[in-house]
């Protein structure tokens, strides 16, 4: 059986990677430009529209998004009609790639290439870049996809990751206005301090969160130490 590999872009980063989340309140960062590249979660994409960004050039979704009944679900996909994105990337979708290529359809939702991530590889990315073995045996013990996307940016070569709409304590998304109630609080608090512990270059655009997690708050590319670089560089060796 082959060991399970962390999934990959076609080629690794080679500048900083903004992780959009869907919390209720994010920043653009300073110094956006095309040198950047942005990564969303789920409908998060909806924050671009005030930063003039018609489409990230990646998306990582949970594979409830795409046929899910809950209220987070069919917010997703009325937020995600009739837009696209670069690359996709279905987190721990079970039924093949024809009833997802069906389901994008079914949203009206575009994308240039489409990749399957399944359970395994999400174990095997996450031990990869912070060197912690998690089984994901329950909802308590797993990463939110955004935590997910910023250990996907670090193991593809991003030279910094900056996070905005990403904040373990708050509550509700920006696509909806429903205050739905956060998962993964513990986990991904624990794992954003482990990663700053490891020297990853991690930042948030969003004041509140700086405050109140203490990740440090992006002021631009020509701030990243050049020590945190070199921890980024080294996860895909």
């Amino acid at each position: 059986m082959r060991k399970p590999t962390p999934p990959a872009t076609a080629a690794p980063f080679a500048g900083p990677v903004v992780v959009v989340g869907s919390a209720p309140k994010s920043h653009k960062p300073i110094g956006l430009d095309a040198t950047y590249r942005i990564i969303s979660v789920n409908a998060s994409q909806l924050a671009l529209q005030s930063w003039d960004i018609d489409a990230p050039d990646i998306t990582l979704m949970g594979y409830n998004e795409i046929e899910g009944t809950n209220t987070s679900a069919v917010e997703v996909r009325r937020v995600l009609a009739g837009k696209r994105t670069g690359a996709l990337y279905v987190l721990a979708w079970r039924h093949g790639r024809e009833r997802l290529e069906a389901g994008l359809k079914a949203i009206g939702y575009g994308c240039n290439e489409a990749h399957i991530v399944d359970r395994y590889q999400r174990i095997a990315l996450l031990h990869k870049v912070s060197g912690r073995l998690n089984l994901e045996l329950d909802a308590e013990t797993k990463c939110s996809n955004g935590i997910i996307a910023v250990l996907f940016a670090l193991y593809n070569g991003a030279t910094a990751v900056i996070i905005s709409g990403i904040n373990p304590h708050s509550a509700g998304h920006v696509y909806n206005g429903v205050n739905l109630a956060r998962k993964h609080v513990r986990m991904d608090a624990e794992t954003l301090a482990r990663l700053v512990s490891l020297g990853y270059p991690i930042y948030t655009a969003d004041p509140q969160v700086s405050e109140e997690i203490g990740l440090p708050l992006w002021q631009g590319d020509d701030h990243v130490d050049s020590k945190t670089k070199i921890a980024s560089e080294r996860v895909r060796t």
